[in-house]
């Protein structure tokens, strides 16, 4: 199953090769490129106290995440929408308005290590409020041989705080 990440790893290959200029300004994490854990949870806010989980995925690459945040850092503009400065506040970054997939996001980026970081996004227009959330771990070196496994599953679960 190719899913979300697979799709967003692919749009970000193609860009990567289009962002010079995002790497020559970066001023955001730096991370160590190995084998890496990314768990991602897609959550729907129907109450003030009650949440959907639509999806959980969950994949392990070997990358360098620094690539793929000097497009999150890159002041991109997509339609009308148009990205702020994120503000840095010892190891978490806030951007009050960045442009994504899902549209205008609120998103926090907190990096707990070179080896590891956590991003919230929050949907911060539109009528139903949703949330996403990825927690990224480096849990080895990555092999001669490096294999890309994508343990995507799709899960509808009910949760509260």
């Amino acid at each position: 199953m190719f899913g979300l990440i697979g799709t967003l790893v692919a749009l970000l290959g193609v860009l990567f090769s289009q962002s010079s200029l995002a790497a020559e300004t970066f001023d955001g994490p730096s991370f160590r490129k190995g084998m890496w854990r990314f768990v991602r949870t897609h959550n729907v806010i129907s109450y003030p106290t009650m949440q959907h989980r639509l999806v959980r995925q969950e994949a392990t690459r070997c990358v360098d995440p620094t690539e793929a945040m000097k497009l999150t850092f890159s002041p991109a503009t997509v339609g009308n929408c148009v990205s702020a400065k994120p503000e840095r506040e010892n190891n978490t970054y806030v951007f009050a308005k960045r442009c994504d997939n899902m549209g205008p996001v609120r998103t926090v980026i907190t990096v707990d290590s070179e080896d590891a970081y956590t991003e919230f996004n929050e949907l911060i227009a539109g009528t139903v409020p949703k949330t996403d959330f990825v927690t990224a771990r480096r849990i080895s070196d990555c092999e001669e041989e490096a294999t890309s496994r994508d343990d995507s599953s799709v899960v509808v679960q009910r949760i509260s705080p």
